[in-house]
């Protein structure tokens, strides 16, 4: 493709989350108009460029730029601009989304002929867009009025001045590469936002078009993950309105310029961005502004916008505070609010917590905790053994459940909520370690670091990723999830995949540790002897082919049937396997359907067991359907076979990020005859699962190596920016299978015995 009719121009900071469908909807979505993507990785931290070298080797279409240090997003924009070759360009920014079918409505609309029916092709094509939430609810630009008004002409801004109303991005209109080229120096340079490029391009075009529809949805991040401007780069804008005024040629033109640039300025000095000790510079800068480019004929205002172009018209900004008193008092009255909820809450907590909360944090103290106060567990337990051995200097507290207590390792130092002692660590401690989310009742204080390690990568759909599926997310109140959630400082991931899911699920500021999955460490660590004692706690006889069966939750169920014939399953199998079952643990354990086929032997119930870890180096193979063990479970190396009876059911209500049966680790069987039959012929040790255990291991084992919690500590408690670099998957050695360990331990004695001899 040499000249394409479009090229969109992609500018991506820290965007791993909608990056990928981002730029998925703007391909193959034509028919009509060729299309180019360019993504300008504008000096990401986290994964945006990984991405984007993926999806430039994916497409044939989509080009990837990588730029070492972030720059303001006009040099990242223009970065790209200059590697495009479409007839025009769409600059958007790593989380918009094109419309279907906006692409073919664009090249119809530029297609049309002008009324005199000559064919020209406008300098710039509006068309209106739509911010979305994380909820996902549209807001609409508010430009289809003006659009709709319009018409079908291609005119100067002249003949239409209020067409400079339309929202001030870039993202809602197309621009002729021409164009942008000869007038590169309104595009090139960017205050604190796109007022220049976006007013400037309508005030330079000889032709302007508009199209009265939704093209381009932009994700919107909540507030806090903003990037904040700095006050000088507001300063900005009076040397760029200073050259939107020089372009503004009609008195019409003229007129609206300055109505937008007065209602700018005054929307700064009204905002919480700009320092309160700069406001009044900033105001009186404004005012000279005001002064210098003020209309013939202007008539000021109704109302109290009226009363703000007075003030400013005067220059008396001593009067301008007392005019936004009724508006601190609404925002007095919503902090009144917030502060009354956050003090019932402490109300709740008690008075002690409040005491103990104006103490200063201690920064050798660390609190940890797993699934909800059950135990020492998960990656919490990995990274805080870790922890013990790189930093014994931080003291560790963790939180269980009273019922849980038995459970816990010797010489673990152990809280519970009912304690009072629960709520002076929690007031002091500076880290927070957690693979679920910590009470409402905890008021994160500043200096606080709290990390996320979650419990598995998904592949049921998470957070507000949810919503589209609400038969398993009604009665969710996701506002008060995401104000837990607001609280992560990091979140651990253990591969690309989990990365972007994070980010997109949990639309709130934190920054991505793409160190691995620390509970896998144990996968490439443990030895032999390890192996061979798990399987005798289990009472595994050698050479039995030991299958864990770990099935998944299902929202849709209120208890939990085994979908196998379990004792079916054992008995066609034979001997020479063991089934170990792992049920999940969500479900009643007292209630448990697996009682009584674990007394008459038929398989070994190892719900109860401390250690999921253990039982995958026990196992010969893991058995399941949807769970994310299957994730940590590749990292061994060992055959799995998805037993997806019910895939459909599962997608539609739970919702899936990926089709399992397409992208499995291995045998996929959709009957209890299937699954039984690739394990009696031998299929789930052959060449084609081995090939696709591969694959998978490849995608979602990527930065588990054996160090995650290393590297996990040395980042956040240690402050380490040179971390132990992931080693290939290709190159790693997992823990060794059940019968090479049994080998291991036949050779070991059999060598012994011959020094023996040879010393006698």
């Amino acid at each position: 493709m040499t000249n394409p009719d479009v090229s969109f121009v992609v500018t991506a900071h820290n965007a791993q989350g909608r990056l990928r469908a981002g730029v998925g909807s703007l391909l193959g979505r034509a028919a009509a108009m060729e299309s180019e993507v360019i993504v300008v990785d504008n000096g990401s931290t986290d994964l945006t460029g990984a991405i984007a070298d993926e999806l430039a080797a994916e497409h044939p279409s989509v080009r990837a730029l990588r730029l070492r240090e972030t720059q303001l997003p006009g040099v990242a924009r223009e970065a790209g601009a200059q590697l495009a070759r479409g007839r025009y360009l769409l600059f958007l920014d790593g989380g918009d989304e094109l419309v279907p079918g906006s692409l073919d409505a664009l090249g119809a609309r530029l297609a049309e002929a002008g009324e005199d029916g000559e064919r020209r092709e406008p300098d710039v094509l509006l068309f209106d867009h739509a911010r979305v939430d994380w909820r996902g609810d549209r807001t609409p630009g508010g430009d289809s009025a003006r659009l709709a008004r319009a018409g079908r002409v291609f005119a100067p801004l002249a003949s239409r001045p209020w067409l400079l109303r339309t929202s001030r991005v870039l993202a809602n209109r197309l621009i002729r590469r021409d164009f942008h080229l000869a007038r590169r120096d309104l595009f090139e340079r960017e205050g604190p936002d796109e007022a220049l490029a976006a007013h400037g391009s309508l005030l330079a075009a000889a032709d302007i078009g508009a199209l009265d529809r939704v093209c381009v949805l932009r994700h919107e991040p909540p507030g806090d993950r903003r990037s904040p401007v700095s006050a000088e780069r507001y300063f900005e804008l009076f040397d760029d309105y200073e050259r939107l005024m020089a372009l503004a040629g009609e008195p019409a033109v003229q007129n609206t310029l300055f109505d937008l640039m007065i209602r700018h300025y005054m929307a700064v000095v009204a905002g919480e961005d700009l320092p309160r000790a700069e406001r009044a510079r900033f105001f009186h800068r404004a005012a000279a502004d005001f002064a210098r480019h003020r209309p013939a004929g202007y008539r000021r205002p109704e109302g109290l916008t009226g009363i703000r172009h007075a003030l400013l018209e005067r220059d008396t900004y001593a009067g301008y505070p007392a005019l936004q008193q009724a508006n601190r008092g609404r925002r007095r009255l919503i902090g009144a609010a917030g502060a009354a909820k956050r003090g019932a809450g402490r109300r709740a907590e008690g008075l002690f917590y409040q005491a103990r909360s104006r103490a200063p944090l201690d920064p050798n103290l660390a609190v940890f905790s797993a699934y909800w106060d059950r135990g020492v567990t998960c990656n919490p337990a990995a990274i805080s053994a870790s922890l013990a051995e790189l930093a014994p200097h931080i003291r560790q507290v963790w939180t269980v459940r009273r019922a849980g207590r038995a459970l816990v390792p010797p010489g673990t130092t152990v809280v519970s909520t009912d304690e009072r002692r629960y709520w002076d660590v929690m007031a002091r401690a500076t880290y927070f370690v957690n693979n679920v989310n910590f009470p409402d009742s905890l008021v994160k204080r500043p200096g606080q670091i709290h990390v996320q390690t979650h419990h598995g990568t998904p592949l049921k759909r998470m957070g507000v990723d949810q919503l589209a599926h609400p038969a398993t997310s009604r009665g969710v109140d996701y506002d008060a999830l995401l104000a837990r959630c607001a609280r992560w400082d990091y979140s651990v991931s253990a591969n690309r995949h989990s990365s972007e899911v994070w980010e997109r699920a949990y639309p709130v500021g934190f920054t991505s540790l793409d160190h691995g999955s620390p509970r896998n460490d144990v996968y490439y660590r443990a030895t032999a002897h390890d192996v061979l004692r798990a399987r005798a706690r289990l009472g595994l006889e050698p050479g039995t082919t030991a299958l864990l069966y770990a099935p998944t939750h299902r929202d849709h169920e209120a208890g939990w049937t085994p979908r196998i014939d379990l004792e079916r399953f054992a008995r066609t199998l034979g001997p020479g396997f063991k089934v170990l079952v792992r049920g999940h643990y969500f479900y009643d354990r007292g209630a448990s359907p697996l009682s009584a086929l674990h007394r008459a032997g038929s398989i070994i119930d190892v719900s109860d067991h401390d250690s999921v870890e253990e039982l995958a180096l026990a196992s010969d193979a893991l058995v399941t359907d949807y769970s994310s063990l299957m994730f940590d479970y590749a990292n061994l190396d060992r055959p799995i076979l998805v037993f997806a009876d019910d895939w459909e059911t599962y997608a539609t209500t739970r919702g899936v990020y990926f089709d399992i049966t397409e992208e499995a680790p291995g045998v996929v069987a959709r009957t209890q005859d299937e699954l039984q039959e690739a394990l009696v012929s031998g299929e789930w040790q052959g060449a084609e699962a081995a090939r696709r255990r591969a694959g998978f291991r490849e995608r979602f084992c990527e930065f588990d190596d054996g160090r995650a919690a290393e590297r996990v500590v040395r980042r956040v408690f240690l402050g380490e920016s040179r971390l132990p670099p992931v080693v290939p998957v290709a190159l790693r050695t997992p823990a060794p299978t059940p019968a090479e360990a049994e080998l291991t331990a036949v050779r070991i004695p059999a060598a012994r015995q011959s020094s023996s001899h040879a010393s006698h």
